[in-house]
């Protein structure tokens, strides 16, 4: 069951889906079945990996910045997070949607696009500029939504992953899987 707007209101008032300490949420942020989603801060780019190619099984290196605004070069690719810290209880998922009139001049907003019950955090997002021309980015920007659903029982293996606990814009970590 997808969540209302009249659910996701008196959620957040107890403190459960957002931890309201560690975000503020925008006025007009919580949509009839969602919550509107912002750009951080924080952006995340790869370093030229070892002979040129990415190998699951090693650490990726990344060279991170702060700034209030991005600018994303044609055809390049850049980790954002959130603004907003998601918390989420063990029984409500949820997934993120990216923004139509974002993706109609070529940024791309992607990721994983599955929140695990259980999850805290802030979100990453994989941006990607598809327009031959540069996207100046802001921080504070909607670019998506968070969009949550009640699970018909709570969760037996809530998340506790790698990624649990994340703020900024985190790499892949995919390396951890072989270990």
């Amino acid at each position: 069951m997808i969540l209302s707007d009249r659910t996701i209101t008196s959620m957040l008032k107890d403190n459960i889906l957002c931890d309201l300490t560690k975000c503020e949420l925008a006025e007009n942020a919580i949509q009839p079945a969602s919550i509107d989603i912002t750009i951080g801060k924080s952006f995340s780019t790869q370093l030229q990996p070892k002979d040129f190619i990415i190998d699951f099984e090693n650490p990726l290196q990344y060279t991170s910045v702060e700034s209030d605004t991005y600018v994303l070069l044609p055809k390049h690719f850049v980790l954002a997070t959130t603004m907003e810290y998601v918390v989420l209880p063990d029984n409500i998922t949820a997934f993120v949607e990216g923004r139509s009139s974002i993706g109609r001049l070529g940024l791309f907003i992607q990721n994983a696009g599955w929140v695990d019950p259980g999850f805290k955090g802030q979100i990453t997002l994989e941006l990607f500029n598809a327009s031959d021309y540069s996207i100046k980015i802001k921080a504070g920007t909607r670019v998506g939504q968070l969009v949550f659903a009640k699970m018909d029982y709570y969760a037996a293996n809530p998340y506790r992953g790698k990624y649990q606990g994340q703020t900024g814009a985190t790499g892949s970590m995919i390396y951890k899987d072989f270990e």
